[in-house]
């Protein structure tokens, strides 16, 4: 059963959403840094519900994100974002620290599997529906499916994972490498958020030969 406070997020959330027409996260609360969620996270494990609520709190945006993918006119925004919730509240309940995933990676795959599966009782309750039955259209013949609302082309998991890996590359080149070869593999690929450099402008930048830029890099 859901807590008080969470009801209370839910009726926040969805509040927030109407009002900024469900177009951005700039609304929610901004997203922890790597060291205080780790704080949280800990605290959680050590039975701490407030750190849970927290964490709940600074993950709302995923649900936001991940709610507008199914989302139609004629459907229950307020519904969406109730399900969406419980799979983050799962999510960060049964997340795993030291399984080299980041939270909002295993909550963003939470949220949208909870509200899959929603889709998918109601499926049962209603009978068989085609993907490509009509949804939604706008009386000129224009239809709206439920394949259109489930395709909806969305990269921010393939970005977190993305953000992930470079995130190892980053460690990995800084613990086995030498400081002079670990700058030169950030510049080569851009490691530090910055444009990668050709190993003719690295060497001209560090004052090395370009074969030994090559070498390494």
């Amino acid at each position: 059963m859901l807590t008080a406070w969470i009801l209370l997020m839910l009726n926040s959330l969805f509040f927030t959403l109407r009002l900024s027409g469900g177009s951005g996260s700039g609304s929610f609360p901004r997203p922890l840094k790597a060291e205080e969620e780790r704080m949280y996270l800990e605290r959680f494990a050590q039975g701490d519900l407030e750190a849970r609520n927290v964490l709940i709190e600074h993950n709302l945006r995923l649900v936001a994100h991940i709610m507008k993918k199914y989302y139609t006119p004629n459907g229950d925004q307020d519904d969406l974002i109730s399900i969406g919730t419980i799979g983050l509240i799962k999510g960060i309940s049964t997340f795993k620290p030291d399984k080299n995933v980041r939270l909002a990676t295993y909550a963003s795959r939470c949220i949208e599997n909870e509200i899959l599966m929603h889709f998918r009782a109601q499926k049962k309750l209603q009978g068989e529906v085609s993907l490509s039955d009509s949804i939604d259209g706008d009386g000129d013949g224009n239809a709206l499916s439920l394949m259109d609302t489930i395709s909806v082309d969305d990269t921010m998991l393939e970005e977190l994972d993305t953000r992930d890996s470079c995130a190892k590359v980053r460690q990995c080149v800084a613990r086995c490498l030498e400081p002079r070869e670990a700058m030169i593999i950030a510049l080569r690929y851009g490691l530090n958020g910055e444009q990668p450099l050709t190993q003719r402008e690295i060497a001209a930048k560090c004052g090395i030969s370009r074969s030994y830029v090559s070498r390494l890099a």
